[in-house]
């Protein structure tokens, strides 16, 4: 279930209002992607404090507007809060040391491994489609067995 200002993680209580806003907004998306709670929630509240730096007056207000709903309605639209995460290039299926891996070429660190690699291709097929973008499958050694366009 998605987080609001009502129902949040403890750990972001003592944040700023507004900081706390763009955190959950920040969390709801990544775990709409397949984030774990628990890397979700302290990425999301360092991504936060970092834009609060860098935001304009309006997008400041702009998150200062934001109502409950729009926080729970908005891990649907992860574009809103994680831009970077829905730029084209597509979730990648890479070998792991724990199985396989499902990356979006923008993230830092996969959000999910699979010791099957047919589950971790599934995952990435519904992330990809979800995304319109393209599952990019690779073989064990690293290079490219298949690309899957959902454009």
């Amino acid at each position: 279930m998605p987080w609001d200002t009502k129902d949040y993680p403890s750990s972001l209580k003592n944040l700023d209002n507004t900081v706390r806003k763009k955190a959950i907004d920040i969390a709801n998306a990544m775990i709409d992607e397949g984030y774990q709670e628990g890397r979700a929630i302290p990425i999301a509240t360092e991504q936060a404090k970092e834009w609060y730096k860098n935001a304009t007056d309006k997008e400041i207000n702009e998150v200062k507007q934001m109502s409950d709903e729009d926080l729970r309605s908005r891990g649907a639209n992860p574009e809103s809060s994680r831009p970077e995460l829905l730029k084209k290039g597509g979730e990648h299926v890479l070998p792991h040391d724990d199985g396989w891996a499902v990356k979006s070429e923008a993230a830092k660190q996969a959000s999910d491994v699979y010791s099957n690699k047919q589950d971790a291709i599934n995952r990435a097929k519904e992330i990809a489609n979800n995304k319109q973008t393209n599952v990019i499958i690779h073989k064990k050694d690293g290079t490219i067995q298949k690309n899957i366009n959902y454009e």
